[in-house]
């Protein structure tokens, strides 16, 4: 493992944590109305995917680390997407689809989820390439109990330049197809 994914791990998880520990706080933010389609933006436009109609935006305040986001919650189906960006550290530039830099970062990652979790349970992980962009993304799938039960998660993971983004799909376990149907369309860019 390069001493580089595990900087870049360390601010993704610091990214994640802190923003999702921010949930509480986000909900009781005013939210933007729901919009059909909202588009949402990584990495400068490299990647990009509309969510569908029902998903309320709570910006989420920056963490500690420089890590912004925004929560999307769809209260119907009881799905949360959090869209999350990060710098990496000062003077580390990565490739739009650098492989060891990504898969150092998933497996670092996947090390982490399993001391914080007790029950986390990695189902798969995926190595993706964004065909507009051509840029690079490793997806894990897992369960886990958070918020008093099971989850369903897919964390996705992309980097470019001086920037990293994680983007997390939280769902019921019985909702197993429509959060597939909404991870293709995150990663197809629609």
């Amino acid at each position: 493992m390069s001493l580089l994914s595990k900087k870049a791990v360390v601010l993704l998880l610091a990214a994640a944590a802190s923003l999702g520990a921010l949930t509480v706080q986000a909900a009781k933010a005013p939210a933007k109305e729901t919009v059909q389609g909202q588009k949402v933006s990584m990495l400068d436009g490299k990647f990009t995917f509309t969510l569908p109609k029902g998903f309320i935006a709570n910006p989420l305040p920056a963490s500690p680390t420089g890590a912004s986001g925004t929560m999307y919650a769809n209260e119907t189906t009881k799905t949360v997407v959090i869209a999350a960006q990060n710098s990496l550290p000062e003077g580390v530039k990565v490739k739009d689809n650098d492989g060891e830099f990504l898969d150092g970062t998933a497996a670092d990652f996947d090390s982490a989820q399993h001391q914080a979790l007790p029950d986390y349970n990695k189902l798969s992980e995926k190595s993706l390439t964004l065909k507009a962009t051509g840029l690079g993304v490793r997806q894990v799938d897992s369960t886990a109990t958070q918020g008093g039960g099971t989850t369903l998660n897919t964390t996705l993971m992309a980097a470019s330049g001086n920037r990293m983004t994680v983007i997390q799909v939280i769902s019921r376990p019985g909702d197993m197809a429509a959060h597939e149907t909404l991870i293709k369309q995150i990663v197809s860019g629609k």
